[in-house]
């Protein structure tokens, strides 16, 4: 069985560098524009693992964070942040909000498989 994972950012070319990775790993691959969307989304996909940004339009990634931990049967799934973001202060601040894991863009597609079998195991 395959993970899905659910990627939420704003820019369309991080989505395609994700989906081109995450795919080539073997993955599944659901994905949204920001954090509003990324609600619904979620409301629609039983995702293993989440990745999101931080800075996005409508709702951010901390925001997001926080509205995934608000809902009981999304309290166990692990979230990734990626982000461009190296900022200590935000990062305890995504972990407050419940992120599991921190990623700093740009990424290594390896790094980033290690970190997804790593905190869905």
């Amino acid at each position: 069985m395959s993970l899905t994972i659910l990627t939420v950012d704003d820019s369309r070319t991080m989505r395609d560098m994700l989906m081109m990775s995450l795919k080539s790993a073997g993955f599944d691959v659901v994905q949204a524009v920001d954090g509003v969307h990324g609600l619904e989304v979620l409301a629609s996909t039983s995702p293993q693992v989440i990745i999101t940004d931080i800075n996005m339009p409508r709702l951010d990634g901390f925001g997001f964070i926080e509205g995934v931990r608000r809902d009981e049967k999304y309290r166990g799934i692990p979230i990734l942040v990626l982000t461009t973001e190296s900022d200590a202060v935000k990062k305890d601040r995504a972990r407050q909000a419940g992120a599991t894991g921190w990623i700093v863009k740009p990424f290594s597609p390896t790094k980033l498989v290690d970190a997804i079998r790593r905190v869905a195991a």
